[in-house]
C-alpha cells in the first residue's frame, strides 16, 4: 500500500492539462466490443481503472494497440467468449466497477454475458437494477446467484421496446444503450441520462453505424441496425479533475491556468464554484484562476445559507461535492453539502474535523460547513483516503494545511487521477510518494 507524504503551505504557480475523462473512457473502452472492425481511442488517461478494463478487454481477446502516450487501438474481431468461464474473468472483472459495462456490447453482438458483482469506491449502495431492468425489456433472461454473486444474462434476439428508467443512472443508459444499439426493432429509453459523457458514447456509436436520436436529451430512441464500424473519437477532458483544480488553486492561494476544458461541455460547474466565492476567468477554452487571499460564499435572495447538492444532468455531478465541501472550509460563509446519491461519500469530513475544520456531519447525506475564512489554518494530519474523490479532497486539504501530512490507501486516488503527485508537484507543490 503507498501513501503521499504532503509538505503543506506552497503556493502553486503555471498551466495544468487535465487527463481525459475517467467516466467517459470506461464507456468508451467497452464499446470496441460492438464491431470486429478497428476503433481508435485518444486521450486515454493513464489510471488504474482504466488499465485495468483494457487489461481486461486483452485477456477476453481483444488486440489492444498502445499507438501513443495516450492514443490505443482496439479491434475486437477474436473474443473468447469462454474466457468469461474462468476464475481470472470473474476476480478480474469484480475489482473494477466499470466492468459492469462489458455486458451491454455482449449481450448485442454475441447474445450472452456474465459477470461477477463489480467492485469500485465504498461509498455506500450502488445497486444495478437500472441496467438489468434494461436488458429484461429488450428480452434478455438475468439470473444471480446470491451465493456466488455472479449475474448470468441470456441475450439472444433482443428486440427493441419501450421503456422508463427508475433513475437517470450513466452508467445503466450507457449499457442499455449498447445492448439496444443492434436489436431488432426501435428502442425508446426515458428518463436517460444526457450527461456529455454519454453524448460522447451516443454520438461514436453514430459514427460506427448506429441510429441514435435525441443525444443530449433525456429521450433516446434506437433503430435497431445489424452490424457496427469502426471508428475514431477523441474523448472529453475530465470535468471532475477541471473542478478539483479549481477548488485546489482557491485553497492553496494560486494562480493557475487549466488548459482545453472544453467549457460548453461543462455545465453549472464554473458557476457553481463563482458561488463559493471563486473567481474565474474564461480566456479561450481555457480556465484561469487568481490568487485569491480570500473568497466568500454567497447566500440565497433571502440570505439564507446556500445549498450545493448533486443532480441529475445538466445538474451538479455528485462526484465534485467532495471537493466543494474542503474548499469550503477555508471560505467566509456557510455551505450546506447535500449528497443526495451516496449515503457514505460524506464520511470523510471527520479527517477534516481533524484537521480544524469546523464541519457538522448532519447525517449521512448532508454536512454543514462552517468557512474558517483564513484566520486558522488546518493542520497536517495522517489520514486515510476512502475513495478517489475525497482522497483527492484530502490532498487539497493537506496542501493547504500547516506542517506534513500523509494520506494512506492512495491507490484510491490512483484509479482516478494519472500522475496527480508529478503534475501538482510541476506547479510547485511538495508531494511525495512513499
Amino acid at each position: 500500500m503507498a501513501s503521499f507524504r504532503v509538505r503543506g503551505g506552497n503556493q502553486l504557480k503555471g498551466e495544468i492539462i487535465p487527463q481525459g475523462a475517467k467516466n467517459e473512457a470506461l464507456q468508451i473502452i467497452c464499446a470496441v466490443l460492438l464491431t470486429s472492425e478497428k476503433v481508435t481511442i485518444n486521450k486515454i488517461p493513464n489510471i488504474r481503472d482504466v488499465n485495468k478494463l483494457i487489461e481486461l478487454l486483452g485477456d477476453m481477446g481483444v488486440k489492444v494497440t498502445k499507438l501513443g502516450q495516450e492514443s490505443y487501438s482496439f479491434q475486437s474481431d477474436e473474443v473468447n467468449l469462454d474466457y468469461l468461464e474462468t476464475a481470472d474473468f470473474l476476480e478480474k472483472a469484480s475489482a473494477l466497477r466499470g466492468s459492469v459495462m462489458i455486458l451491454g456490447p455482449l449481450l448485442s453482438r454475441f447474445g450472452t454475458g456474465k459477470l461477477s458483482k463489480p467492485g469500485g469506491d465504498k461509498i455506500g449502495r450502488r445497486r444495478m437494477d437500472t441496467h438489468f431492468f434494461g436488458f429484461q425489456k429488450l428480452g434478455a433472461k438475468f439470473h444471480y446467484d446470491a451465493e456466488k454473486e455472479i449475474f448470468h444474462i441470456d441475450g439472444k434476439n433482443l428486440k427493441g421496446t419501450y421503456m422508463l428508467l427508475d433513475e437517470a443512472s450513466v452508467t445503466g443508459t450507457a449499457n442499455i444503450v449498447m445492448a439496444a444499439v443492434m436489436a431488432e426493432g426501435k428502442t425508446t429509453i426515458y428518463n436517460a441520462a444526457c450527461e456529455p459523457y454519454l453524448q460522447q458514447l451516443c454520438e461514436m456509436l453514430n459514427r460506427m453505424g448506429a441510429k441514435i436520436t435525441g443525444v443530449g436529451s433525456n429521450l433516446l430512441t434506437i433503430e435497431g441496425v445489424e452490424k457496427l464500424g469502426g471508428t475514431d473519437h477523441t474523448m472529453l477532458p475530465d470535468m471532475i479533475e477541471i473542478g478539483s483544480f479549481i477548488g485546489m488553486a482557491a485553497m492553496t492561494q494560486s494562480e493557475i491556468t487549466i488548459k482545453n476544458c472544453q467549457i460548453p461541455k461543462l455545465g453549472i460547474i464554473p458557476d457553481t464554484f463563482r458561488r463559493m466565492g471563486i473567481q474565474l476567468e474564461f480566456r479561450g477554452d481555457d480556465i484561469f484562476i487568481p490568487e485569491q487571499k480570500h473568497y466568500e460564499i454567497e447566500t440565497f435572495i433571502d440570505g439564507s445559507i446556500l445549498t450545493v447538492a448533486d443532480q441529475i444532468w445538466p445538474g451538479f455531478t455528485p462526484d465534485l461535492l467532495s471537493i466543494v465541501l474542503v474548499t469550503a472550509t477555508q471560505a467566509k460563509g456557510t455551505v450546506l453539502v447535500h449528497q443526495k446519491m451516496f449515503e457514505s461519500r460524506l464520511f470523510f469530513v471527520d479527517k477534516l474535523i481533524d484537521m480544524g475544520a469546523q464541519i457538522i456531519l448532519c447525517d449521512p447525506h448532508r454536512a454543514t460547513v462552517i468557512g474558517l475564512d483564513r484566520k486558522y489554518q488546518l493542520k497536517g494530519i495522517r489520514m486515510t483516503s476512502p475513495d478517489i474523490r475525497a482522497g483527492v479532497a484530502l490532498l487539497i486539504a493537506a496542501m493547504s494545511a500547516k506542517g506534513t501530512s500523509v494520506i494512506d490507501n492512495i491507490e484510491q486516488i490512483d484509479r482516478g487521477y494519472q500522475y496527480i503527485d508529478q503534475r501538482l508537484n510541476a506547479l510547485g507543490a511538495d508531494i511525495e510518494r512513499i
